[in-house]
């Protein structure tokens, strides 16, 4: 599939959201998974894009537009998805938010389509929330699992203070983290025993198959 990643990826550069969609539902066509659209079509033209821009052969402007077009498949996608009969399961609530100061959410909301595969219910918070709103909306909302999405390695005092903050809530949510940097280096440290580490979609998908079903 390699090549049609970085087609894929050209066509996100470009802005040309109908071709891109047209890769991507041709992959569809080829009967992957949905985890497998996100992991192994999506995850690796942005990873190939943020190659493009550490070396300087694209523009911080052309990283912008290819995250915007990436941001409309994904929604369309979703969209596409809804009449898809996928499996019936235990209506769990999961949120999602990206720490204070990240700014990326595709990878969320990537990971909050495969909870709505599953049967969940999801809630995304997006980019950049301070730990006094996520605090708020989690005591409000209740949801069994919470998803934080962590991608700059200096953020990690700022990822231990949410997820004890978090897990301190009185109704005990799962903490997950999520995030480029958890395939790379340990952060365990800054978790407590209860947190889920996931560095991959395809581990991600693995605990959603178990945790559906018998709950968190």
């Amino acid at each position: 599939m390699a090549w049609r990643v970085h087609e894929f990826a050209r066509f996100l550069l470009d802005g040309d959201q109908d071709a891109a969609w047209e890769i991507l539902i041709h992959e569809v066509n080829e009967e992957i998974t949905r985890k497998e659209v996100f992991e192994e079509l999506i995850t690796k033209a942005m990873q190939y894009i943020g190659d493009l821009w550490e070396s300087n052969q694209i523009t911080v402007a052309d990283e912008h537009l290819a995250t915007s077009t990436c941001e409309y498949i994904i929604a369309r996608f979703n969209y596409y998805t809804k009449n898809n009969q996928f499996l019936q399961m235990k209506p769990n609530k999961a949120m999602f938010l990206c720490l204070e100061n990240e700014q990326h959410d595709i990878g969320l909301k990537m990971v909050a389509q495969l909870f709505e595969e599953f049967g969940w219910k999801t809630k995304l918070l997006g980019a950049n929330l301070p730990l006094e709103y996520a605090l708020k909306a989690a005591d409000k909302w209740q949801p069994s699992v919470i998803g934080l999405s962590f991608s700059i390695w200096y953020h990690a005092e700022i990822l231990k203070t949410y997820i004890k903050a978090l897990e301190d809530l009185p109704h005990q949510p799962t903490v997950i983290v999520g995030g480029r940097l958890l395939s790379t280096y340990d952060f365990t440290s800054h978790c407590s025993s209860k947190t889920k580490l996931f560095p991959s979609l395809t581990e991600l998908q693995g605990w959603l198959g178990q945790h559906s079903i018998q709950g968190v």
